[in-house]
């Protein structure tokens, strides 16, 4: 958490939220030291946001935590993005099946976002994929499927735009070869990460497609790469089984 102050009573709001968030709980000190908030500006706005449920004062620790409006706010979410319980089944099914980390993005304006992932002390996640990940396309799975279903000037903008940052030894960096690389992917309609993203770690991606064709998800697995069947095709077949009852579901709610 940086202490450069938003400007904006909204923003500070959303600032002290976070550092909550974060901390697991603050005192209004902890807050104006992590925002540069001034303390009397921390006192109003926590007292606004605890009148409206979006914190709770636990006077007698003399501290503030997250209140249920933001709960509320998750869940939410949670609908829109189409979380039901099937969707989530699905992915766990998966993670139990390849014992591999597995994960369900989605398409939220024009990026493909991790909104689920399901693994195991044995096989963890990609760090830092958490919830709300969609840095580094160019370097993930699940990012190529997006690159891949993007048109020639669409996606010499989207790539202009985020760069082609090396994240590890085999990151494609080069424009030309990543985009016969994206070419491939369209056509076979999977996407391999072989040590792109993270050194000793590998990935998969399928598309997840509306009724209309359209991309609106995409379904990966990670692994260790000494575990990973690269170019291996019973993977990619899993993958789209689980693509396809995931599209169905998401159709549905």
């Amino acid at each position: 958490m940086t202490n450069a102050v938003r400007s904006g009573p909204v923003a500070r709001a959303l600032q002290i939220l976070e550092v909550v968030a974060e901390r697991g709980g603050a005192t209004a000190r902890d807050i104006a030291d992590a925002t540069g908030l001034p303390l009397p500006t921390v006192y109003r706005l926590c007292t606004e946001l605890s009148d409206a449920d979006y914190l709770v004062h636990i006077r007698s620790e003399g501290r503030y935590e997250l209140g249920h409006q933001v709960h509320q706010l998750g869940m939410s979410l949670h609908r829109q993005l189409g979380l039901s319980r099937p969707v989530t089944r699905e992915i766990a099914l998966l993670h139990e099946s390849t014992g591999f980390a597995a994960y369900l993005a989605v398409l939220r304006g024009s990026e493909l976002v991790v909104v689920h992932v399901v693994d195991s002390p044995d096989c963890p996640r990609l760090q830092p994929m958490r919830f709300g990940f969609h840095e580094a396309p160019h370097a993930t799975a699940f990012g190529k499927i997006l690159l891949a279903d993007l048109d020639g000037p669409a996606r010499d903008t989207y790539l202009d735009r985020h760069g082609l940052r090396a994240l590890a030894a085999n990151t494609m960096t080069e424009k030309a070869a990543l985009n016969a690389h994206l070419d491939e992917v369209a056509t076979t309609g999977v996407a391999w990460e072989n040590e792109e993203f993270l050194a000793g770690w590998a990935c998969a991606a399928v598309p997840v497609r509306g009724p209309d064709v359209a991309l609106v998800g995409a379904v990966a697995v990670s692994a260790q790469v000494d575990r990973f069947p690269l170019n291996d095709g019973r993977l990619p077949a899993r993958l789209r089984q689980v693509a396809s009852r995931v599209g169905a579901h998401l159709r549905g709610r």
